[in-house]
Order: structure tokens, then C-alpha cells, then sequence
């Protein structure tokens, strides 16, 4: 893998997305090694901003950094898989629950869903639909809902792209998005986050099943 370094204001800033954008598009597989010096001859750079990105990238869980091992793309597990989504299933639907009550504009998350249909390669799908999803959270009204979202955002995307390429289940995925959507423009808060929580509950129990774990609660059984 090479990258061709850019004229930009801040270097570590270009190598965290570039790395980034690699990990979740799945050109850097859990597991694999980076490497500061070989990383640095690659963005032409020096080892500090190379080491500074992979520190923020250690910090929202991407990364892993080991004393011994050193940096490694985080491996995902089942384990790491249902703590990602349980937050999501907490957070999420309620997000969207008071984007649609608030009779947010959902354009942006129209624009990704098509976005997302229309592209042919896997990972670029996949950036498509984290749009999607934000693009319904992010109106919610209260800042800091999104902020505890967006922290998870990323290690959410790379547990869907490793399951992606173990079961591209994206087809079944896109028609659950696309019934989400509908009932959020349509103003239907309740159907809109119910619909939701089952689209992530539903996968996540398809991809990374638990043996021997209770169902996710839905919704209404939390408040019963």
C-alpha cells in the first residue's frame, strides 16, 4: 500500500484520515501491523505526526497499542462486536426518536442511502452507510448524544466491514435503511426507532450470534 503525500495545513491530521479511511474501507485488516518508520517513508513524512495519528486512532478504539506488539488495526471479536452495538442500541433509536420528533430535515440521510445503492464497491457502501445513520442521529437536539454516537461510530464500521466480508448481507441491510427512512420522513418517531433497533439488533445477532446470551430488549420491553 502507498499514499501520495498531500500539500495540507496539518500532517498528522492527513496521515489520521488516510490510516483511517483505510482501516474502514478495509485496506488495513484487524490485525495488521503499522509500523511507524515504514508508515512515515509511506506519507513522506517524519515518525512524529505518523505517531501523534496513530495515538488518536488508538484513542476512539481503532487501534490497539501494545508494549510488545506494538500498533495493530483492532481485531474484532464477538465480544467487542456486542459492546459497540449494545451502546448503539441504547443511544441510537433514541437519537432518531427525537431527530424525526423534532421534524428535522432528513436530506443528508436520502443523499447517503442513494449514495450507498448506487456504488459498486464494498467499502465506499460501507462509508455510505455510516453516513446514512448520522444523518438521522445528528439532528437530534441535544449535542452531546451525538458526540457519545460518533465516539463509537468508527468501531461500528469496522465490525460491519468484517462481517461484510465474512456474509455481504449490505442488500438486506439496505432495504431495513430504506424502511427506516420512510417512516422517519413520514413523522412516525416510534416506528422510525423501533425500526432502527431491530435493524441493528437483527444484525448484530446475524453476525456475531452470542451462544448462551439473552435476546437484545427492545424498546417497549425496557419500559414495561
Amino acid at each position: 500500500m502507498s499514499f501520495a503525500p498531500a500539500s495540507i495545513p496539518s500532517r498528522t491530521q492527513y496521515v489520521l484520515d488516510t490510516v483511517k479511511h483505510a482501516i474502514l474501507t478495509g485496506r488495513l485488516r484487524p490485525g495488521q501491523a503499522l509500523v511507524e518508520s515504514e508508515l512515515a517513508a509511506q506519507f513522506g513524512v517524519s515518525k512524529t505526526p505518523v505517531r501523534e495519528a496513530l495515538k488518536t486512532l488508538a484513542g476512539t478504539g481503532l487501534v490497539v497499542m501494545s508494549q510488545y506488539k506494538g500498533v495493530t488495526v483492532r481485531t474484532v471479536d464477538t465480544a467487542m462486536a456486542h459492546e459497540v452495538y449494545d451502546v448503539r442500541l441504547l443511544l441510537e433509536p433514541e437519537a432518531v426518536r427525537r431527530s424525526v420528533r423534532r421534524s428535522a430535515p432528513l436530506d443528508a440521510a436520502g443523499e447517503a442511502l442513494a449514495k450507498a445503492d448506487a456504488s459498486s464497491d464494498g467499502a465506499e457502501r460501507s462509508l455510505a452507510n455510516r453516513e446514512f445513520h448520522r444523518a438521522l442521529y445528528l439532528p437530534c437536539g441535544n449535542p452531546m448524544l451525538v458526540r457519545m454516537l460518533d465516539d463509537v461510530r468508527d468501531q461500528a464500521a469496522l465490525v460491519s466491514a468484517v462481517a461484510w466480508a465474512a456474509d455481504p448481507s449490505w442488500e438486506r441491510e439496505a432495504a431495513e435503511h430504506r424502511e427506516i427512512l420512510r417512516l422517519a420522513v413520514a413523522g412516525d418517531a416510534e416506528g422510525a426507532a423501533h425500526a432502527l433497533y431491530d435493524h441493528i439488533a437483527a444484525f448484530l445477532r446475524r453476525a456475531f450470534p452470542q451462544q448462551g446470551s439473552a435476546e437484545p430488549r427492545s424498546p417497549e420491553e425496557d419500559h414495561r
